[in-house]
C-alpha cells in the first residue's frame, strides 16, 4: 500500500477558496484513480472528486460542480482539490484515496485500497 499525506486544509469564511493536497509515498508504484472523499459531521463519507490516471475520466458529486477542480499527477502520485465559493455545508474532514494501477475510476470508497488520514475543512459565516 501506498502512504498518502494531506494538507491544505483550514477555518475559510463563507465564499472563500482552499486547495487541498495529496501526495502519496512510495513513488516508484503507480496509482490508479486518485480522489476525494469527505465525512461532515453526523455524515456519511461521500466522494467528492476522482480523477483517472492520465485525467480522462474525472467527476464531481453534484453539489461541488462548478465551485471545485480537482486535478491528478500521475507521474508524481499528488493529487490537489482548488475549493471555492464554499459553503457550510462544506464544512467535513476531507480525505485522499487511491486505488491501485488498472482500477476504473469510481465513487464507491470500497474501491479505494489506500486512504490519507484527512483534513479538517471548516466553513464559518
Amino acid at each position: 500500500q501506498v502512504q498518502l499525506q494531506e494538507s491544505g486544509g483550514g477555518s475559510v469564511q463563507v465564499g472563500g477558496s482552499l486547495r487541498l493536497f495529496c501526495a502519496g509515498d512510495g513513488h516508484r508504484y503507480s496509482l490508479g484513480c486518485m480522489a476525494w472523499f469527505r465525512q461532515g459531521p453526523g455524515q456519511e463519507r461521500e466522494a467528492v472528486a476522482g480523477v483517472s490516471r492520465g485525467g480522462r475520466t474525472t467527476y464531481y458529486t453534484d453539489s461541488v460542480k462548478g465551485r471545485f477542480t480537482a486535478a491528478h499527477d500521475n507521474a508524481k502520485n499528488t493529487i490537489y482539490l482548488q475549493m471555492s465559493n464554499l459553503r457550510p455545508e462544506d464544512t467535513a474532514m476531507y480525505y485522499c484515496a487511491a486505488t491501485e494501477p488498472f482500477t476504473s475510476c469510481t465513487s464507491d470508497s470500497k474501491k479505494f485500497a489506500n486512504w490519507g488520514q484527512g483534513t479538517q475543512v471548516a466553513v464559518v459565516t
